[in-house]
């Protein structure tokens, strides 16, 4: 690392260089980086995804490219307005690529609705919405709304926009100013927005990149922002407050430099590591929308870590002596907080007194607020979760009162029979007839379509398609029971001949794979990041029983933030803060806010225990390490936790139900984990377990290729008094 610095510094102007070229290119590639990212979502090896296949390829549509045009009237005008539907209808579809009229019926006495289907994907369907209702145009005496899944989605996009540019510039940004302020104390507070200005457009470069060659989230530009801001400032928070207590023990420019990177730059490096780790979940889930949150999630900590181990030296060397004598704090307050005898040791020596009182304590509180979690029910997802006054939402809510709220997201059983006419074949007709009459006497189902048309049989007969509307919204657990009833019993018992392949895929179906696919790997990949973390941890502080601690405890931190969820928006907590109680929690939610959360903790606890290790390593007594290291580490751990929870709830400002959950989860697992856990956990569990935090033995050094660190014997000088 020494090596590293000095080099950084020597060549600091070819450094400023580089990172400046590399910033103007990278701000170029940005500006086409929007039209490179999708909404597509996809459930590869799925019946969803073998049903979707044989509607694109044989019936031209995909159930989730499709239109509904609903027009409501007065009561007892449906069959009136049937003719002027199907003549609006049929100049929409004109308007669609590879758009066409499948079908026009009255719903009720006063709707009727027209199904326009395609071949194109949400993500670019959804760009001819203003299109297709410029040319369903206004019917007198009655209201006319174009409706589905792909409308919604064009509906929606500015409401993101809108809800995220309010969560980042509003909230996020001049908080994190605020607190970035505060902490420093100086205009020293601008290196860490310099170091994210040069880090997040690196990373966003990087997402171009790989964005040419897979599908990417839209919403993955402003997830890599989010936590680069975060990353950015972790770091430069540790890098500059090492710095500065170097320089204040009398070193030169330089050596304070080097030094700074041989600790605290050693610490950017595993904590990088950690969070790499950790976001790195994503990259091996089986759906391909979050492998793109894993390439983001991976790029950030690379980015940052380079960054910080370069450019953040030099940016130290050039601008931090003059930044910090611009003070916005009095220089007794600065001295007062920068003596080791502050608030945080006093906190410390507090905790010491009494180590099983307060940890006891704090882990009952953690175990009770993660007790919830028993109750927490997935689902897919909800229209009912999103704002009502859009078109889209109410030409569903239209569809819904008339027929019943599967209507726009339908479930669609698709055969293939194995040889041109096979339809045609007295057992497939039969199982079709039977399956149909079965499918009528369910509870769920709230209507069943199949007749002889291009909509439900394919010119070559060999395919058909049943449509099956539900009484209840495709994410709802009716609906979802209603798949695995159709699945295991349903079809089955229907009869088909053996040649012929069934498959349920649209709405319900989709929703029940994505759950499937998702929860089927996460506990597996959770138990692999939780190993790779504990090696990695176990090289960082050189302790067997230190990275099992840091997993134990941030396991305790996400379960509480999942507890929370349930509290707030499933009992009706949320109620009281303004949010959108719903019964479920969107299955992609607790993915992401286990990654997250577990990269960013484990962020935390590097630059904690690190300092810790540090101290015992100088000679320290156990208590002593602990208490230093908490007392120079702690503002720094909880500023930086107070702009990431200041971020998160940026989403929680928004109006849609999903995003909410996310904010919220993650705002609670940052909040617990910054205070409760690393405050008073830490330290009264480090206090508890003395001489064997640092204890990692001569054999197990050698396969990790450390430096061992022997038990320290009762009487040995580094102990406390104690004799912990």
């Amino acid at each position: 690392m020494e090596r590293v610095t000095r080099t950084m510094i020597r060549y600091r102007w070819a450094v400023v260089a580089v990172w400046t070229v590399l910033l103007v290119v990278s701000v170029m590639a940005m500006s086409g980086l929007t039209d490179l990212l999708t909404n597509r979502f996809t459930l590869p090896g799925t019946d969803t995804a073998r049903a979707d296949k044989i509607l694109e390829q044989h019936f031209g549509q995909k159930t989730t490219g499709s239109f509904s045009l609903v027009v409501k009237g007065p009561p007892g005008s449906a069959e009136r307005l049937v003719p002027v539907v199907r003549e609006r209808a049929a100049k929409s579809a004109a308007v669609l690529p590879t758009g066409k009229l499948a079908g026009v019926q009255a719903v009720s006495d006063s709707v009727v609705t027209a199904t326009i289907v395609s071949n194109l994907e949400p993500a670019d369907a959804k760009g001819y919405t203003d299109d297709m209702r410029a040319a369903a145009g206004k019917i007198p005496d009655a209201a006319v709304y174009v409706s589905g899944q792909a409308a919604i989605e064009h509906d929606l996009d500015p409401v993101f926009a809108h809800d995220l540019k309010v969560g980042e510039l509003f909230i996020a940004i001049p908080i994190a100013v605020l607190i970035l302020a505060f902490v420093f104390g100086t205009a020293a507070f601008v290196l860490p927005l310099m170091f994210a200005a040069f880090a997040i457009p690196t990373t966003l470069s990087i997402i171009w990149i790989f964005a040419h060659f897979m599908e990417l989230t839209t919403y993955l530009q402003n997830l890599v922002m989010l936590i680069g801001l975060g990353i950015a400032i972790d770091y430069s928070l540790l890098v500059v407050y090492r710095y500065r207590e170097e320089l204040r023990g009398g070193k030169s420019k330089e050596d304070a430099l080097v030094r700074t990177m041989q600790t605290a730059g050693r610490a950017v490096v595993f904590s990088g590591s950690a969070v790499g780790i950790g976001l790195a979940l994503m990259l091996f889930m089986p759906l391909p929308f979050m492998r793109g949150f894993g390439i983001g999630g991976f790029a950030i900590p690379i980015v940052s870590v380079l960054c910080a181990l370069t450019l953040l030296p030099v940016l130290l060397y050039f601008l931090g002596a003059k930044l910090d004598r611009v003070r916005l704090v009095p220089k007794r307050v600065l001295e007062r907080r920068d003596a080791e005898y502050n608030l945080w040791m006093r906190l410390a020596r507090a905790i010491q007194r009494r180590p099983v009182v307060f940890a006891a304590g704090t882990a009952a509180v953690l175990l009770a607020l993660a007790s919830p979690v028993f109750a927490l029910e997935l689902g897919p997802g909800s229209n009912k979760g999103i704002p009502q006054n859009l078109e889209g939402v109410q030409g569903l809510n239209v569809i819904s009162a008339a027929v019943g709220e599967g209507a726009l997201a339908p479930t669609a059983i698709v055969g293939d029979t194995g040889r041109p006419g096979g339809v045609e074949s007295a057992g497939v007709r039969a199982a079709i007839g039977d399956l149909s009459v079965v499918l009528r006497k369910d509870p769920e189902v709230a209507a069943v379509t199949f007749d002889d048309t291009r909509q439900h049989v394919d010119p070559t007969r060999r395919y058909f398609n049943i449509e099956v509307i539900g009484k209840s919204e495709y994410g709802a657990p009716a609906a979802l029971d209603f798949v695995h009833r159709l699945r295991d019993k349903i079809i089955p018992a229907a009869g088909f001949p053996g040649e012929v392949q069934v498959y349920a895929g649209g709405g319900p179906p989709g929703g029940v794979d994505f759950l499937e696919l998702t929860y089927g790997a996460f506990p597996w990949l959770v138990l692999a990041v939780l190993l790779l973390t504990y090696i990695l941890l176990l090289r960082a502080f050189r302790s067997l029983l230190l990275p099992l601690k840091a997993i134990v405890l941030n396991l305790l931190s996400i379960g509480a933030a999942y507890g929370l969820l349930v509290i707030f928006f499933k009992w009706g907590g949320a109620d009281a803060l303004g949010l959108i109680s719903f019964d479920q929690i969107e299955g992609w939610i607790p993915v992401f806010v286990f990654a997250m959360v577990f990269g960013l903790s484990m962020d935390y606890e590097v630059f904690l225990v690190s300092r810790m290790r540090e101290e015992w390593d100088a000679g320290r007594p156990n208590d002593e390490a602990v208490a230093l290291g908490l007392a120079k580490t702690g503002r720094i751990v909880t500023a930086a936790g107070l702009v990431m929870f200041a971020a998160f709830m940026g989403f929680v400002a928004g109006s849609i139900v999903g995003l909410q959950q996310f904010g919220f989860g993650l705002a609670a697992a940052i909040i617990i984990d910054v205070s409760i856990v690393r405050a008073l956990l830490v330290p009264s569990a480090m206090e508890l377990f003395g001489r064997w935090n640092w204890w990692l033995p001569e054999k197990v050094a050698r396969v990790a290729r450390v430096k061992p660190s022997p038990l320290a014997p009762k009487s040995h000088p580094a102990m406390s008094p104690t004799g912990r």
